[in-house]
């Protein structure tokens, strides 16, 4: 008998680890574990909606804490506390590569499997995520056409309009470094934060000269942290293309766009473009 089996043998009526609550347990007063085994609601009998349902559901969470730590670093550069920031973006590094490990639910099915429950969820479509709309906003990747996709939702619209309004944590990233003396372009500081970012070459200088600092350097540090968020962003992309390639292929998306090659165009936009073009020239 192992340890294990001898401790719940032992366990008796006393025992304070199996008494029961007055209503709601500790853990899921605090989780809410009973409210979330709720929100599944298959409409078809096919064996994979419900894997698809949960796994939709567990990026949504995970988006949400993207969202969190991508905002409490933005305000953590804005108050140039570097080592707050840095911790909130490795954080955020965390929760990206777990939410990257949770298209394998979804990863193999084939074009039957999908087909199975696909005309159930009818014009429901990923790109109308309001949360994963904040992620794209966050990074720089504004778009008013995206913004008006959620007015019929007003309170939605609103918190989604404040974040399209304010800087990106990348236009934080970039007024903390010009507060540390380096030459960040007046015209990017002081540009339209609700249009979208696609580079400068100041910047690319800015980061070139940080990337000829020694190896241990805290922005170059910060410059790899926000390297590690690019990639872990461009990977979600890919694989959320391949699970589309495998299970629908080229056929139209489930609001008439033209699905794939819809996704494959989104994919390409940039994220943190300069730490990328910097590297050819160090």
């Amino acid at each position: 008998m192992d340890d294990s089996t001898s401790v719940l043998t032992r366990q008796g009526a006393d025992d304070p680890l199996t008494q029961p609550s007055q209503g709601k347990s500790p853990y899921d007063a605090y989780v809410h574990a009973s409210v979330l085994s709720t929100l599944q609601h298959p409409l078809t009998e096919a064996p994979d909606e419900m894997g698809f349902i949960v796994t939709t559901q567990v990026m949504e969470l995970w988006f949400t804490l993207i969202v969190h730590e991508w905002r409490m670093a933005g305000k953590a550069f804005a108050n140039d506390n570097l080592d707050a920031a840095m911790d909130a973006l490795v954080r955020s590094r965390r929760a990206l590569t777990a939410l990257n490990a949770a298209w394998a639910p979804l990863a193999a099915l084939t074009p039957a499997q999908f087909n199975g429950f696909r005309a159930a969820f009818g014009k429901a479509s990923g790109f109308q995520s309001a949360t994963y709309r904040h992620m794209e906003f966050l990074l720089g990747d504004k778009s008013a056409s995206m913004l008006r996709l959620h007015q019929g939702d007003p309170a939605l619209h609103a918190a989604l309009s404040e974040t399209h309004r304010a800087p990106s944590l990348y236009d934080e990233v970039l007024g903390f470094l010009h507060r540390q003396g380096l030459p960040v372009p007046d015209h990017v500081r002081e540009r339209d934060v609700t249009a979208p970012y696609s580079g400068d070459p100041g910047v690319v200088e800015v980061w070139r000269r940080i990337y000829a600092t020694p190896q241990h350097h805290p922005l170059l540090a910060l410059g790899e942290r926000l390297t590690d968020i690019a990639e872990l962003v461009l990977r979600w992309r890919f694989d959320h293309i391949m699970v589309v390639r495998r299970a629908m292929g080229t056929k139209s998306g489930s609001v008439g766009s033209t699905g794939l090659a819809w996704l494959e165009k989104r994919a390409a936009r940039p994220v943190f473009p300069e730490l990328w073009e910097v590297r050819g020239g160090v």
